[in-house]
């Protein structure tokens, strides 16, 4: 079922529910991404968990209209989903720059219970500043954000085994954004020191990385009190969409585990 939650600063937040069952699992996008990215993970735990896919805003079918876009705004999004659904357990399962964001909800969410991270989140103590994004990245999208998807991000989010047609796909959904709309949705990422958050969480964090570079755990258990990972091989940055099946196998061991 398709429904809207109305974020703090009045953004609507759609979202929409499927399955049944006493945890509710929460599914985050990242970067430029959408509910959809979640159809296979849908699809495999309907029947074993109520599943909620969500659209931060500024993406899919939530508003894009917000003037202010930080850190604690994609929070308050998936806060008001969770308000929502009226869930007394709850795990949220975040995607790249949404790993930031689940662990600030976790703490505004007294029902969450875990977090699983979807290779984010490998280093704590590996930080990136404002200026190195404006540097490294953001410079590029604004010279030729077309030039930037299709040949400069390749090289960091795919791997030679990663489907073409995921490519296809990916590069398609993200050339339907403004380059300076990319940007202010990716900017708050690079405007928060998450080790302080980190630092914070009470509840296990598990998270399903890809090898296509490595995982700091030693790192992250400075700042995490109940840290720990499982590595999916031979996929890049979206193992959810190039390797459907394994990643629903080893996502299915670490929620049984969560649980």
């Amino acid at each position: 079922m398709e429904k809207y939650a109305v974020s703090a600063d009045g953004q609507k937040i759609y979202y929409k529910e499927s399955g049944s069952g006493k945890t509710s699992v929460i599914f985050i996008h990242g970067w430029l991404g959408n509910a959809q990215w979640w159809e296979s993970q849908q699809e495999y735990f309907k029947d074993q968990y109520h599943i909620v896919q969500l659209d931060l805003a500024g993406h899919g079918k939530s508003d894009a209209s917000r003037q202010d876009w930080t850190s604690q705004q994609y929070t308050n999004d998936i806060k008001a989903v969770a308000d929502e659904i009226h869930s007394s357990d709850i795990i949220l399962v975040g995607h790249s720059m949404s790993g930031a964001y689940v662990l600030e909800a976790a703490l505004k969410i007294p029902q969450v219970k875990a977090l699983v991270l979807i290779d984010t989140l490998k280093n704590l103590d590996e930080s990136f500043t404002e200026e190195q994004a404006e540097q490294f990245l953001f410079t590029h999208y604004r010279h030729d954000f077309k030039n930037a998807v299709e040949n400069i991000l390749p090289q960091y989010f795919f791997t030679e085994k990663t489907p073409a047609s995921v490519k296809e796909r990916l590069s398609y959904e993200f050339l339907q954004n403004e380059p300076e709309g990319a940007i202010n949705l990716l900017n708050p990422l690079y405007k928060t020191d998450f080790k302080i958050i980190a630092e914070q969480i009470q509840v296990p964090v598990v998270a399903i990385n890809s090898d296509a570079s490595p995982t700091h755990p030693e790192n992250n258990r400075k700042y995490l009190k109940d840290y720990d990972y499982v590595t999916i091989t031979e996929v890049g940055h979206y193992p959810m969409l190039e390797k459907p099946d394994e990643f629903n196998t080893i996502l299915d061991k670490v929620l049984k585990k969560l649980i």
